[in-house]
């Protein structure tokens, strides 16, 4: 999905802190949230499309979309997980 030679170089757009790679239990949640209507972005915005993928912040407490394979690291587009819990 992301190549793994990329993940020492991304960083959180807000405050510089490494990112991972959510495992799939994760994106599975999420997206069975965002088919439910649960889920919003950061800036606001319902998200309608399912994820390919998500980058996972250090504390684990947001994720950066990835879709079509391409990291999504705008701030406004951070998910909060708390949404799935």
């Amino acid at each position: 999905m992301i190549d793994e030679k990329l993940l020492p170089i991304l960083a959180c757009p807000t405050d510089r802190t490494p990112l991972g790679v959510a495992d799939e239990g994760t994106i599975v949640r999420l997206n069975r949230a965002i088919a439910a209507g649960r889920v919003k972005n950061r800036s606001g915005q319902r998200v309608e499309q399912p994820l390919d993928g998500g980058l996972l912040h250090a504390d684990k407490t947001i994720l950066y979309p990835i879709r079509d394979g391409i990291p999504v690291l705008l701030a406004d587009e951070a998910i909060a997980l708390s949404q799935i819990e």
